[in-house]
Order: C-alpha cells, then sequence, then structure tokens
C-alpha cells in the first residue's frame, strides 16, 4: 500500500469520519461509545466515569504532590534548559519567540516521565475508560512560559490523528498531569463539555510535512466557527483548572484549546496520550504521508503493567 496516495486509500477504506476532503464542514455524529470499560474496573470511580462520560474531560485534584511533583518539576527544569534537548527535532520552539513549547516522546527520551507513563494511578484510569490494554500513542511536555506562552486554537485531537496518524477509532485518551497550578488567567485547557460526541470535519487539504509547521501554529485540521458556535449552543465551555498535581482526562474527540499566557505565572503540564492496543494506527485517511513515530507510535506494545 505504500504507493497508494492519499485520495485512493479514502475510497478503498470506509470512513466513518471523513474529513479534509469535503467542499464544506459537517457536524457527524459519534458511532464510537465513550467509556469502553466497566464502570468499576479501575481506579475512577462511577461518579467519575459518568462525569467523563458526560463531558468528555474530568480532572482529578491532587494526584500527584510532595518530593514526587518536585522530581518531575526539576525534571522539567532540566530538559528545558538543555541545549541538546532543544536542539533535537522533537523539540518545538515557539513561532514569534525562542521559548520551548513543546517536547515530544518524552516516555521514551527520560526515564522519569517514562515512570509517569506507567503510573497505574493514570495508566489504570486509561485501561479502565478504554476497556483494553494500552500503548503510548504520543507524550509530550506543553509549557507556556509566563509573558510568552502562546496559546492553542479549538481542536479534536482525534481528527488529527485521524486525518494525518491513521487512528481508526475513537478508542484514546489523554491524560495531562500539571507540573504547575493551572489558573484561570495563565492559559490553561479549555473544552467544550459534550462536544466528544460529535466529530466535526474541516477543510483544506493536508500540506506535505503539515507537522513542521502544525506543532508549531495549526492552521489545517482546525473547526470553522460556526461549528464552534453550534457547539457551545450545546455544551458550556470549561476551564480545567486546578493545583499542580492534578491530573486531566479528556477523550481524544472532545473540543478543546487554551489561551495565551500574558501573566507572570508559568504553566507547564506533561500529557500522556493512550491509545487502545485493538485501536492501531493504519495508513492516514487524509495525508499522504504518515508523520514521524515520535509524534505518532506504530509500536503497540502494552504500558507495563505496575501494582
Amino acid at each position: 500500500m505504500a504507493d497508494v496516495r492519499m485520495a485512493d486509500v479514502q475510497t478503498i477504506r470506509k470512513d466513518p469520519y471523513p474529513s479534509r476532503t469535503q467542499e464544506r464542514p459537517r457536524l457527524i455524529d459519534r458511532v464510537d461509545p465513550v467509556v469502553y470499560g466497566p464502570a468499576d474496573a479501575g481506579p475512577l470511580s462511577a461518579e467519575q466515569v459518568e462525569t467523563f462520560d458526560r463531558d468528555g474531560a474530568l480532572i482529578v485534584p491532587n494526584l500527584i504532590d510532595g518530593d514526587e511533583l518536585a522530581r518531575l518539576r526539576a525534571r522539567l527544569d532540566r530538559l528545558v534548559a538543555d541545549p541538546m534537548v532543544r536542539a533535537d527535532e522533537r523539540t518545538v520552539i515557539e513561532l514569534e519567540s525562542d521559548e520551548v513549547r513543546s517536547i515530544f516522546e518524552v516516555h521514551r527520551s527520560d526515564e522519569v516521565f517514562a515512570d509517569v507513563a506507567s503510573d497505574p494511578r493514570i495508566a489504570d484510569a486509561a485501561r479502565q475508560l478504554l476497556g483494553s490494554d494500552v500503548y503510548i500513542h504520543q507524550s509530550r511536555i506543553n509549557l507556556k512560559p509566563g509573558f510568552a506562552g502562546a496559546g492553542f486554537w479549538w481542536h479534536s485531537d482525534f481528527e488529527t490523528w485521524h486525518a494525518e496518524d491513521g487512528m481508526p477509532r475513537m478508542r484514546a485518551v489523554s491524560a495531562s498531569i500539571t507540573l504547575t497550578d493551572n489558573h484561570p488567567f495563565n492559559g490553561p485547557l479549555m473544552v467544550i463539555a459534550g462536544s466528544h460526541r460529535t466529530f466535526v470535519t474541516t477543510m483544506g487539504a493536508t500540506p506535505e510535512d503539515h507537522y513542521k509547521r502544525s506543532l508549531r501554529k495549526q492552521e489545517i485540521g482546525v473547526p470553522d466557527e460556526d461549528s464552534l458556535r453550534r457547539l457551545t449552543q450545546q455544551g458550556e465551555i470549561k476551564q480545567m483548572t486546578g493545583p499542580a498535581g492534578s491530573v486531566v482526562f479528556f477523550d481524544c474527540n472532545v473540543m478543546h484549546g487554551s489561551g495565551g499566557n500574558i501573566t507572570p505565572f508559568p504553566r507547564s503540564n506533561v500529557f500522556m496520550v493512550y491509545n487502545s492496543v485493538e485501536n492501531a494506527l493504519e495508513e492516514p485517511f487524509a495525508a499522504n504521508e504518515p508523520r514521524p513515530e515520535f509524534i505518532a507510535a506504530r509500536d503497540v506494545s502494552p504500558v507495563p503493567r505496575r501494582s
């Protein structure tokens, strides 16, 4: 299938979530479950699972604290200051400043964050929600330094993972571990509650090597303003704020974004994206070539289980 181009792939496979191939945006009802496992099969309570199923996002306050949180913060500071990390292709620099925006594949490049990926408080919750063993589809650190942290425009992760990575179905969940306090005023994650049940198609063909620009500023694969208005008429915008050490679990298709940080207070989060081992990546649905492994892993080896 190596020489089959994107247009041919679209005709060969039946795609319940077509995007970047149509003349106008559409809202498509989700055909996949949100929660795949039983509510009592992991560390999340039945009430927490219900919240996740309803809103597409859930915050668990103070899951990590004390020396453990201090260790993660110190590791983050060390990575950001390391010139070799800064020069690595897995590190993204802000478009309009010289600040580090993101560092990808930290679960493979750093033993401290590898431990975070398999932490049972987090990984077991992902298994509970997805109803299977999981692997790390993507890991990254997102930083918003004081006064210089740019925002992330509204988007569904699944739209990109489906179009550019070939993730076939909505069976992935992100865990965002807050390493700094996430206030309402320093650019916290925002979600449109309930939007995970609607897939928003986007316009514009995927450019070659799109990831090289989209990781700094995404312009293809983002929803139109009218679709966003319609989503907010159905569900409210919620700020996922909380003290450092909290964990936000959010569905792969929930519409989310964040504003810039013009305050002195930095905002740094570590993201672990868990995908079901039963949802392995295929050929991209709307791109000619898959993105690199450090952005979209094709090794579905399960995250080790820890007690």
